[in-house]
């Protein structure tokens, strides 16, 4: 196994990474900066300044990406950098904003929403199914975070940060609605905060760990901790798997609420870390198809 930095981003709030395959890129966002990252593997980066908070990044089925923003889902065309409102979520909340999130095997969005200070059971998650239609799926939520579906699609994984746990959910493919089944992973405070998480080729979870250090991978099944990659970064926020035979795990990290002596020990935090050599692989993306309302504005 082998742990090197993609590359020094030295985000404040880095986040949302996700591989693009026809593009042979990954991006990734500065929540807090509002910034969109995409690093080619041909070794090109570049960035776009969204002016406003930016978590969730979904790819499309043609050129454009959904991105989620506060107020909302908008429709970003990498090409020009443009963008247009696709739907709002919460717009009247002006202390919330969309966190993350993820699209199904039918193409539907899923986000989650929390008060900018993680003001207790002030978030939701809501559905956004191909009609444009908006479902709130979950209430009071503090800090909702990685979301992703077992490998039969019976299931959907949903973890509450501020919990530490991994909740599934019986999930109905064909409709998008989903009933509670019970807790399957409970992190143990000394790991840190579950934030958000990938899945791989044998149904197992990989976890970020907010103030963990590493990244961790999981049995849904059976609730067992299978194995813990310790990373240079206290914060560890959002993990992918990426490259052509989706065989890394690319892991994003944060300075937010580190001071200056933690900055000074950990002076990668913030960065982007590729894991290689793993023996395990992820699986591909699923896909929306939500079109522009209108022109891009």
């Amino acid at each position: 196994m082998n742990i090197a930095t993609l590359y020094p981003s030295q985000c404040t709030l880095g986040e949302g990474v996700l591989w693009h395959s026809r593009r042979r890129s990954y991006f990734w966002v500065d929540i807090q900066e509002g910034i969109l990252h995409e690093f080619n593997t041909a070794g090109g980066l570049k960035t776009w300044n969204l002016g406003t908070p930016v978590s969730m990044i979904v790819e499309q089925q043609d050129d454009t990406l959904l991105l989620a923003v506060k107020g909302g889902i908008v429709l970003f065309n990498p090409a020009d950098g443009s963008t247009a409102k696709l739907v709002s979520i919460e717009n009247s909340e002006p202390g919330n904003r969309c966190n993350d999130g993820a699209c199904d095997s039918e193409g539907r969005i899923w986000v989650g929403t929390m008060d900018m200070h993680a003001e207790a059971y002030a978030g939701n998650l809501y559905r956004i199914d191909t009609n444009l239609g908006v479902t709130k799926v979950i209430n009071d939520l503090t800090i909702p975070n990685g979301l992703v579906w077992s490998l039969d699609q019976a299931r959907m994984y949903h973890i509450e940060t501020m919990s530490r746990s991994v909740k599934s959910y019986i999930f109905n493919r064909q409709t998008g609605e989903i009933h509670y089944e019970k807790v399957v992973i409970s992190v143990p405070p000394d790991m840190g905060y579950p934030d958000g998480m990938t899945i791989d080729a044998e149904g197992m979870l990989w976890i970020a760990l907010y103030g963990g250090h590493g990244v961790s991978r999981w049995n849904p099944d059976t609730g067992e901790l299978l194995d813990k990659i310790t990373l240079p970064a206290p914060h560890v926020t959002n993990c992918c798997f990426g490259g052509d035979n989706l065989d890394e795990l690319a892991v994003t990290s944060a300075r937010e609420n580190l001071d200056a002596e933690q900055l000074a020990q950990y002076p990668e935090s913030g960065n982007v870390f590729i894991i290689t050599g793993l023996g395990v692989k992820g699986v591909s993306n699923n896909r929306s198809n939500y079109k522009k309302q209108y022109q891009y504005v």
